[in-house]
């Protein structure tokens, strides 16, 4: 019979904290993203969507908070940074990354770099996305490539004659509409939108 090794109590508590040190290094941290859009109902109303049609287990390791302002210009700026502050105050947790959504055109070139600085003087974990002239454009993109100057009273028929051409018959837009993220993912395509969206960018950098 093979001889039992007696170990010593403080090793055996040495070994303890060890391996509960590891239990918990080897959790996933969660992540803490602040979306602050300058529109209060078109917008938030599309990520939150998104947010719900995420791939199973996303939101187990990420928590998302939406929120529509009314704000623009320099004021914009500063609500999404007092907003992130608010949160990680009220979960004593660091907001990981913050995102500032807004119209071009809502702004003065003046405001619109101030804007942008502002995000980049803060680092990585802030940062904006823009449309120009109106969110809306955001969709028109998962259908077609488009880089002509729209005015925000053609944005409505243009995106109705995408989605009726895809078979939608009659489809009207709302635009405060909580469905567009969900309709877009069935007759538009995202990653036709991305890469439109990148080639847009292209040309005006």
């Amino acid at each position: 019979m093979a001889r039992k090794v007696k170990i010593d109590n403080a090793i055996l508590k040495k070994l303890q904290r060890v391996e509960k040190t590891r239990s918990v290094d080897s959790r996933i941290k969660r992540k803490y993203i602040l979306i602050v859009c300058e529109g209060e109902k078109t917008e938030p109303n599309y990520f939150k969507s998104l947010k719900e049609n995420l791939p199973k287990g996303v939101l187990e390791v990420c928590e998302f908070r939406i929120m529509g302002t009314g704000y623009n210009t320099r004021s914009l700026v500063r609500k999404a940074m007092n907003l992130r502050t608010e949160w990680e105050e009220e979960t004593r947790r660091t907001v990981d990354k913050l995102w500032i959504v807004f119209d071009r055109d809502s702004f003065t070139p003046a405001s619109f770099n101030m804007a942008v600085n502002t995000c980049i003087a803060n680092g990585p974990a802030v940062d904006c996305a823009w449309s120009n002239e109106a969110f809306e454009l955001w969709y028109l993109l998962h259908f077609h490539y488009y880089n002509t100057g729209i005015s925000r009273a053609d944005y409505q028929g243009m995106i109705e004659n995408n989605f009726r051409g895809k078979g939608l018959a009659g489809y009207s837009y709302r635009k405060n509409s909580t469905e567009m993220h969900a309709l877009l993912q069935m007759h538009g395509n995202q990653a036709t939108a991305i890469r439109n969206a990148k080639r847009l960018e292209r040309t005006y950098v």
